[in-house]
């Protein structure tokens, strides 16, 4: 009777990683389209409802450096159930808030769930499989990574207008105790037993630091840079981020392994995946916005809108196998980052009005060949880590790209708001412009990560393809001496 219920491990770690980070990653954009709604409900100014992400997104920061040794120190599994169970249960009561205080409070909880759930499980996923067959995961990679963050709006736009918007919350209710069941039944225990104590004064440092600095990015851009409140906060966030940073190198066991960047390509490829979501995560956000004021569109009008995108992902996945063996893993980074660049340029020069089809046809582009560059990028990272130090270098991965995400969408709403998105052109509409020039803004974005791109060499991935087709894949000559 038992053998009829034991499943492949690799089979169980996909399906329990891709549900667990797509429920994270949709809840990071399917809020978004809500709140004009939830203000109506509760009657309240729509700027106040801006706590419930702010709460969120300061909690998860909060969370998110702690992951790695929580998991290390106390068992994957459980700490990546307890997680996923807290995210489960605050997505429940979140949809139960009847009012904004309450709300807040929930979201916080769902963001101390995702600000663990998401490394610890990224850990198990690679611990599961060998940089070989890595590659072959890159499928249900694209899911959570980046399909989840584009079906988000039009999720969020569709419980809106036909249901509630409490549905955006309770969805999250049945796939999350899914998980959690096969998770219990299937998934295998894993502990560091070099893990240590907890760096009681790392955590401190970082959990003030990370959360000062994401809710200066966070509120900056609509209160002011200039705003005192803003300006202290980030100065000190920074300065205790650069504390932490100075604390983690000295000491023995740190909370986060800083020492980690000194391997190469886990450094270089962390910073392009930085701005590469930096980018990303930007464009998802002024490109809506743009729509919605150009031709006065609803959240799910808009959100279709830029669905092709996703489907550009997910066909970017099948088409993975095909290219990286034909060009190699670093020109695919590098011609995805490029074909991004040249297509958020000719968005943003044709701006909304353009044929409507004409732009899905851009997004979907983007789609295709950013989602190369992301998808390489999320499964050739950890290709020199060892299983000791998956746990820490998922978090530190996992941290950057947090960090990129708030900057770029930080950064375009600091470009709205200077140029002037809400001024009113000549004919009397809204002035296109300011959006236009955000999203060349995200465009130099992806410019950076391009620059760092172009470091890479093709021996750096040669640890991700098969022996038996590395001569080939390579073309690696023998050196000549002298």
């Amino acid at each position: 009777m038992k053998s009829r219920i034991q499943l492949d491990p690799k089979i169980v770690v996909c399906i329990v990683y891709v549900i667990a980070m797509f429920m994270v990653s949709m809840d990071g954009t399917i809020v978004n389209v809500i709140l004009p709604t939830i203000s109506n409900e509760f009657n309240l100014d729509p700027s106040s409802t801006s706590g419930i992400n702010i709460g969120y997104l300061v909690s998860l920061a909060v969370f998110l450096p702690v992951a790695g040794w929580l998991g290390d120190r106390f068992g994957t599994k459980k700490i990546f159930l307890i997680a996923l169970g807290v995210f489960t249960a605050a997505s429940f009561l979140c949809g139960f808030a009847n009012n904004l205080q309450t709300l807040n409070l929930f979201r916080v909880l769902q963001g101390a769930g995702g600000g663990i759930l998401t490394p610890v499980g990224m850990a198990i996923l690679f611990r599961t499989f060998s940089p070989e067959e890595r590659p072959k995961v890159s499928r249900s990679l694209v899911l959570p990574i980046a399909f989840a963050p584009a079906i988000g709006p039009i999720v969020g736009g569709f419980f809106t207008e036909q249901m509630s918007w409490r549905w955006a919350f309770y969805i999250n209710v049945p796939f999350g105790i899914m998980v959690l069941l096969i998770g219990v039944l299937f998934l295998k225990e894993h502990k560091e037993p070099t893990a240590g104590r907890l760096d009681l004064p790392g955590f401190l440092l970082s959990a003030s630091g990370f959360s000062m600095m994401m809710y200066a990015m966070n509120i900056g851009p609509s209160k002011g840079w200039d705003s005192p409140v803003i300006m202290y906060t980030g100065i000190i966030g920074a300065v205790l981020i650069l504390s932490f940073i100075l604390l983690e190198l000295r000491v023995d066991q740190p909370m986060l392994d800083l020492r980690l960047l000194s391997d190469r390509l886990f450094r270089t490829l962390g910073i392009i995946s930085l701005f590469s979501m930096a980018g990303l995560l930007g464009m998802l956000f002024v490109f809506p916005l743009m729509y919605q004021s150009a031709l006065h569109a609803s959240a799910l009008e808009s959100g279709l809108t830029t669905f092709p995108e996703a489907i550009g992902l997910m066909v970017a996945s099948r088409m993975m196998p095909l290219t990286t063996k034909k060009l190699g893993i670093h020109q695919v980074i590098q011609m995805g980052l490029l074909s991004t660049i040249i297509i958020y340029t000719l968005i943003s020069l044709v701006g909304p009005t353009a044929n409507p089809w004409f732009l899905r046809a851009l997004l979907f582009s983007v789609g295709v060949c950013l989602g190369h560059t992301v998808v390489a990028i999320q499964y050739s990272t950890f290709t020199n880590i060892n299983s000791a130090s998956m746990g820490m270098a998922a978090t530190l991965f996992n941290v950057q790209n947090r960090i990129g995400s708030a900057m770029g969408v930080a950064i375009l709403a600091s470009i709205l708001g200077a140029v002037g998105a809400d001024t009113m052109g000549t004919n009397g509409h809204v002035n296109l412009s300011s959006y236009q020039f955000a999203l060349f803004g995200s465009a130099i974005l992806l410019v950076i990560a391009l620059i760092f791109a172009m470091r890479l060499k093709k021996d750096d991935f040669k640890a991700t393809i098969p022996k038996q087709d590395r001569a080939n894949s390579l073309d690696v000559k023998p050196v000549k001496s002298g």
